[in-house]
């Protein structure tokens, strides 16, 4: 049986300093919690949206629409990059498959013999669509150390058919794999307004490589977008309107990802999957001139002149990218751009030499051993592609 007084602190008068830290706390945590709801509010409510878009093109590839849609560009030239591909109309390059389309680079050796390609022997590629004749068929001589193309690629695109000036590209793909391979999805000018390139601007919404992880300059895990731009095609602002997204467990060649590209006269916005991994999103709150910081007089030829803008009578802060554009789809190999660094990844060309194609073709066995067998790893897959206009 318990004697003595029962303690009751229920009814002792209560600590307002233990009361105060209470309240405090609270509202303390409420505050935080209605500024991160106001911060996310407003951040969503910042986000530059494209507006209303209407579906001009959806290719699910159930067929291969060469007809309305696809147009097949058949090139050994080179593509003002020195790429080391030829350009085909061939099934072998690309076709379509189980609801995919498959650009798939393939070996010219296995078509006109190895040495063939460096000695002797006159190509001529079929159904050529370039207007310089040039581009159109090499002949290959030892002494002089000129070479066929060493392989075969395709590149695809909708000149004919589909472009917008303003919207939205949205393309499902998985890369390739292989060494010195160079998948992208891209866009060009359908009138060249402001002249030749750059002058007319392009859109790259997304661009890779297809060495491996280990290689030194962004291999499979990266992707990237860029804007070109320029009065002359040695006076690039490139470098101002760049960037990239890496997956950091995984490649880009191991699955299908979401590229696209949202444009306006405001903003353009390339990203992969979504927005939040955005590769690039530039504000057009400036001229392109003026964010180009070009230098004030050039040299052309033997004189020096002022440099030229050539966007002066466009649409201010947008201008070149304000005219219709097409889409390019496109696996290209090696080059001499500059895409692949020299000196990284054991190059087995440099971009300055003479004889960089020559010297990639020589080096077929060390190259063509990362390039896997089979097209499903090999090429470049789209299983999607759809465009909208502003509207």
């Amino acid at each position: 049986m318990l004697t003595g007084e029962i303690e009751k602190p229920w009814i002792t008068e209560k600590n307002l300093y233990a009361r105060l830290s209470y309240w405090i706390t609270w509202a303390v945590a409420m505050i935080g919690v209605a500024g991160g709801a106001l911060r996310c509010y407003f951040g969503w409510k910042d986000v530059p949206r494209v507006g209303n878009l209407c579906l001009i093109m959806e290719d699910n590839f159930e067929t291969f629409d060469l007809e309305n849609t696809w147009t097949r560009e058949v090139d050994m030239g080179g593509f003002g990059n020195g790429d080391f591909e030829m350009t085909t109309d061939s099934s072998n390059n690309s076709f379509v498959k189980d609801g995919k389309l498959y650009i798939m680079p393939t070996l010219t050796s296995d078509v006109i013999g190895y040495n063939n390609i460096f000695n002797g022997y006159t190509y001529n590629v079929s159904g050529c669509t370039s207007t310089n004749l040039t581009s159109c068929g090499a002949v290959s001589n030892i002494t002089t150390g000129s070479v066929i193309n060493p392989v075969m690629s395709s590149r695809i695109t909708t000149m004919k058919s589909h472009s917008i000036r303003y919207g939205k590209v949205e393309i499902v793909a998985k890369l390739p794999t292989g060494d010195w391979l160079w998948p992208a999805l891209w866009m060009l000018p359908v009138n060249n307004t402001y002249g030749p390139w750059p002058a007319s601007g392009e859109i790259d919404i997304m661009e890779a490589r297809g060495n491996g992880p280990s290689y030194g300059a962004q291999g499979t895990n990266y992707v990237r977008a860029s804007l070109n731009w320029g009065p002359f095609s040695w006076l690039n602002g490139v470098s101002k309107t760049y960037g990239w997204w890496t997956t950091r467990r995984s490649t880009y060649a191991e699955g299908f990802h979401t590229y696209a590209v949202e444009w306006t006269p405001h903003f353009i916005r390339m990203y992969v999957d979504t927005r939040l991994d955005h590769m690039l999103q530039l504000s057009f709150n400036e001229p392109f001139f003026t964010r180009g910081d070009f230098p004030t007089t050039i040299l052309n030829d033997s004189q020096y002149i002022v440099t030229p803008n050539p966007w002066v009578n466009g649409t201010p802060n947008v201008a070149p990218f304000d005219q219709p554009f097409y889409l390019i789809m496109d696996v290209a190999v090696g080059g001499t751009s500059g895409w692949f660094p020299d000196g990284v990844g054991n190059k087995p060309w440099l971009d300055a030499s003479d004889s960089a194609m020559h010297d990639f073709a020589e080096a077929q066995d060390t190259w063509y051993t990362t390039w896997p067998e089979t097209a499903e790893d090999r090429a470049f897959i789209i299983d999607s592609v759809k465009m909208w206009q502003s509207c």
